[in-house]
């Protein structure tokens, strides 16, 4: 009796390992994609053997000088003088990312309609946020950086420490001195960048009164109010994502000040959480709190990729009571986190980063035999009798600034938070 199996099991010669590789290939493939965000800040990837990544060594990137400009004639009895070029060099050290799944045969058998496109799904999305981080990193911890006041002190309440039409030039016409090279249009007529910010500080700086923005979305385009059709702003392509960067909680401190910490360890999709105080929960709710360490580091900054920021909608006084309700990003509406005890809980303003850039602001590199998006591996029979399947991904490269001039970030505090 001829048995089709997913992998040739036992010497099987009915495996249909190929049809069922390309179904979860496509699924994570089409997940790892509509994730990026900071990625396209590296329109030019290269491609370095997996020998030459796997040894651990930098890659080099080459740099060639321009030249002087002419300001003598030319001479009718004397030669020019020829001018020299200077070379410079960066590098990137590559590192590696991979994560896996692993379900009971049983477990398939039961949910063979569902389980296997959604573990292969998640698992896309998860290789595009792990390696999608490591360029928001390069991209956020540049040494360009313009602020109104320094981060711990970007209060909601003050207007000119949000996004505004003023801010925003200022920071572009600055950004725009460094040269940094730019998107192209194909027929070469126009150049474009891009400005990465998140919902909370597109709204202020769309909904900024007696801005220009405002005026014309009023008076000419009413797509920019109704449809929050604005596109691009200058010479800049607005881009909105709820996953660009927020420093949560790392501003000023709010008026009715929330300062403790988890008193026990709370895991991913939880909804309430035990805090070591109550103090100030009534005189704040409802309102954002940040879960995570304070991100105060600046140049380079130090991301800690576990913070989140979380609507805090009912408390209790009891410490001991896990009565503090919160909604956040997770599939249920709860946490997309797992927090550990004693980690931090605050109500500071965040601050988030917008950042300007070209097709070439950051470099990439990626190992040539596993691809720019990284591979699926799987999936996979384990066990004495092949009762576990596996399905995993691994990613080998790495993103970094090789030239501080062609990324520059705007920190902002928003007025969601006043």
């Amino acid at each position: 009796m001829a048995i089709q199996v997913v992998t040739a099991a036992g010497g099987s010669s009915k495996a249909l390992s190929n049809s069922v590789r390309t179904r979860y290939t496509d699924i994570y493939e089409e997940n790892f994609f509509y994730k990026r965000l900071y990625d396209q800040f590296a329109s030019a990837p290269q491609a370095k053997p997996m020998a030459e990544l796997s040894h651990g060594s930098s890659v080099q990137f080459q740099f060639l000088s321009n030249m002087e400009p002419g300001t003598s004639t030319i001479s009718e009895v004397n030669d020019i003088t020829p001018q020299a070029l200077v070379d410079a060099t960066a590098s990137l050290t590559p590192t590696s990312r991979g994560e896996a799944l692993q379900a009971s045969e049983q477990l398939f058998l039961q949910n063979f309609t569902q389980y296997p496109d959604q573990w292969s799904a998640i698992l896309g999305e998860n290789a595009a946020e792990s390696v999608d981080l490591l360029a928001m990193q390069a991209a956020t911890q540049g040494s360009v950086v313009k602020r109104s006041a320094a981060r711990a002190s970007l209060n909601a309440g003050t207007t000119a420490d949000r996004l505004s039409e003023t801010s925003f030039m200022q920071a572009a016409a600055m950004f725009q001195e460094f040269k940094p090279p730019a998107f192209v249009s194909p027929d070469g007529s126009v150049e474009r960048m891009a400005a990465v910010m998140s919902p909370m500080a597109y709204h202020d700086f769309r909904e900024e009164a007696s801005s220009s923005v405002v005026q014309v979305g009023l008076y000419q385009q009413a797509g920019i109010i109704l449809n929050w059709e604005l596109g691009e702003y200058g010479p800049f392509r607005i881009m909105v994502s709820p996953w660009a960067k927020v420093f949560g909680s790392a501003g000023a401190d709010n008026a009715s000040v929330i300062a403790t910490t988890l008193t026990t360890a709370v895991s991913r999709l939880a909804t309430t959480f035990t805090a070591a105080s109550s103090v100030n929960f009534d005189a704040y709710l409802p309102g954002w709190i940040t879960i995570g360490t304070e991100e105060t580091s600046d140049q380079p900054g130090t991301d800690y990729v576990d913070n989140e920021r979380l609507w805090l909608s009912a408390f209790t006084t009891a410490s001991t009571a896990a009565g503090n309700v919160v909604i956040g990003s997770g599939p249920n509406g709860g946490m997309r986190h797992g927090h550990d005890s004693a980690v931090a809980i605050r109500n500071a303003d965040s601050v988030h980063a917008v950042v300007l850039g070209g097709p070439e602001s950051l470099a990439k590199i990626y190992a040539a035999e596993l691809g720019e998006f990284g591979q699926i591996v799987g999936p996979k029979m384990d066990g004495l009798v092949d009762q576990f399947i596996s399905l995993g991904f691994k990613w080998h490269g790495a993103y970094g600034r090789i030239a501080e001039n062609r990324l520059m970030r705007l920190e902002v505090s928003s007025s969601e938070d006043a």
